[in-house]
């Protein structure tokens, strides 16, 4: 049984990016259109017509190539518990992707997830390290700053393309799905032309993959052994096995979550596609005979606005020893000095 919605224009294209069919070969053309705007805009950025600028800390940009989610915000997690292990003290700068309002916020434990953005929220909850959000990132970095003053590193949550803010490393993050066909949106999944030059590139996989379909770094994607509920009590992913389970992704790819939660013995008797970073305000929950609901933890603080018995499963992104250490080496050599340099 399924309770799964028709797949959305979105998830149809997404299925014809991963090759040069014939929809991808029809959009080609105007994806020529979208090459030009990005080679447009990143050329105003270098020539000094459209303004950039620097918070005056070395800044980490989390981002991707690839329309969807590719796990840019496990990786911002990962990267900011490694930065406190080390002693620094990171904050995070978000535009808050699907809030409501424009206005910068700063993210606490009890801000609601309207006004903060889902991952944002998830951040600052799993990791304690401030976080501001904001239309612009850049004024979102001046409030952190202001905020904060003991900041020493910012890490951008997304933001690859947002090239007003200015950058010292850059971390292109993929998934199984590599750059696809290697068309630029419609026509294919990218953002911008690839190959093209970034610091660090890390491929996130759940367990069962091969190997990168880019060349760089590898981070082991998996859920965490247990799931909780909106009161804090926890229960083993093994001890739900048995249950009547409605399973709901409010995420790029929701199909993926379903899966991973197959690939740890649940049975799952109904499952919900929603839209990524879906309110829940309309959502209704269906009479299915008292099935448990499991869902994302990005999905889980809105979610249990009105459902707080729902199980929320996290994620956990395990990055391979190379990748901070590559990290470390490029991040120590800007610490010494007094300000970063753009690599935009």
């Amino acid at each position: 049984m399924s309770g799964s919605r028709p797949p959305s224009v979105r998830q149809r294209l997404q299925q014809a990016w991963l090759s040069r069919g014939l929809v991808a070969w029809l959009l080609w053309p105007v994806s020529l259109l979208m090459r030009s705007l990005v080679a447009a805009r990143r050329a105003g950025y270098r020539w000094g017509l459209l303004r950039s600028e620097h918070p005056g800390v070395p800044v980490i940009v989390v981002g991707n190539v690839v329309a969807g989610g590719a796990g840019k915000t496990p990786t911002v997690i990962a990267l900011v518990q490694h930065l406190q292990a080390r002693g620094l003290h990171p904050g995070v700068v978000s535009r808050g992707y699907g809030r409501s309002g424009e206005d910068g916020v700063e993210v606490l434990a009890d801000t609601d997830a309207r006004i903060a953005g889902d991952e944002p929220l998830l951040v600052h909850r799993t990791t304690g390290a401030p976080v501001f959000v904001a239309a612009r990132r850049i004024q979102a970095a001046r409030a952190l700053r202001v905020r904060h003053p003991d900041i020493d590193v910012i890490v951008c949550d997304d933001g690859l393309q947002h090239l007003a803010l200015q950058r010292d490393i850059e971390i292109c993050v993929f998934d199984e799905r590599g750059a696809g066909n290697g068309f630029l949106l419609p026509a294919g999944p990218l953002r911008e032309p690839w190959p093209r030059e970034v610091d660090i590139v890390l491929n996130t996989f759940s367990p069962a993959p091969a190997r990168p379909g880019v060349a760089g770094f590898t981070a082991r994607r998996v859920l965490a052994d247990h799931a909780v509920r909106a009161d804090g009590n926890r229960i083993s992913l093994n001890d739900l096995r048995g249950h009547r389970l409605r399973a709901l992704a409010g995420i790029a790819r929701p199909e993926a979550f379903f899966a991973m939660l197959r690939t740890r013995g649940l049975t799952l008797d109904a499952t919900e596609s929603l839209p990524d970073h879906y309110s829940f305000d309309s959502w209704n929950r269906p009479n299915d005979g008292g099935m448990e609901l499991v869902c994302t933890e990005k999905d889980a603080f809105k979610l249990w606005a009105a459902h707080p018995d729902a199980w929320a499963v996290p994620l956990v992104l395990t990055p391979e020893p190379e990748f901070f250490r590559a990290l470390d080496q490029r991040l120590d050599a800007k610490l010494s000095s007094r300000h970063g340099h753009q690599t935009s």
